[in-house]
């Protein structure tokens, strides 16, 4: 099933891309004042960014969905999103007892030992029955320009896994929010104390 998503352009509802860039969890401009002002749901009709559960009034005959978040990275349960839009070869996780998949990509620096499987798009690590690790990556992995580039590239024996996961990197940021989640800033690391040479300070004495 996977294998076939590759073959021909998936085509994808209008609101989807718009939905992948949309910020989520920030105050809502409309009802500031409301006690329930925070941005997690999105209109599929209107498609014109996050709203709070108080703009729901407004969308009243809409499809709205409702974006949860899991580590600072928007989720959406598996039971909402499988009704609208293919998600077949996204990796899935279960999250207070619901499964839930990923919006976009999440940075991922190094491998474990004895990875056998990674997303196709930025090379996260993925259990063996998945394809991609969010939809973001699974809109940019079967589209026909990719899987054309691959195709010739493996042909002609120039294709590098490396670099290709490079261009798809750059492709991804189309999709995420401008603005990164929070992270932890690093703690420097102390230097090792170096102490005066014994010998040096036994010339200064005698001279």
């Amino acid at each position: 099933m996977v294998g076939s998503l590759n073959e021909e352009e998936i085509k994808w509802p209008a609101w989807l891309q718009p939905l992948l860039q949309t910020r989520f969890f920030v105050q809502c401009k409309v009802h500031a004042n409301s006690n329930k002002s925070e941005c997690n749901m999105y209109c599929l009709d209107c498609m014109n960014g996050a709203i709070c559960s108080t703009c729901l009034a407004s969308h009243k005959e809409h499809k709205v969905i409702q974006i949860r978040r899991s580590s600072y990275h928007d989720v959406i349960r598996v039971s909402e999103i499988q009704k609208i839009v293919d998600i077949t070869g996204v990796q899935t996780y279960v999250i207070n007892s619901a499964k839930i998949v990923f919006l976009n990509e999440r940075p991922q620096p190094r491998h474990g030992k004895g990875v056998t499987n990674t997303c196709q798009v930025c090379e996260r690590t993925l259990l063996d029955s998945f394809t991609f690790c969010s939809l973001g990556c699974k809109i940019i992995g079967t589209s026909k320009k990719v899987q054309k580039q691959k195709k010739l590239s493996e042909e002609d024996g120039s294709y590098d896994e490396e670099s290709n996961s490079d261009r798809n990197k750059n492709k991804i940021q189309s999709f995420t929010p401008s603005t990164p989640p929070p992270y932890r800033i690093a703690k420097r690391r102390k230097g090792i104390p170096r102490r005066a040479p014994l010998g040096g300070s036994l010339i200064e004495y005698l001279y």
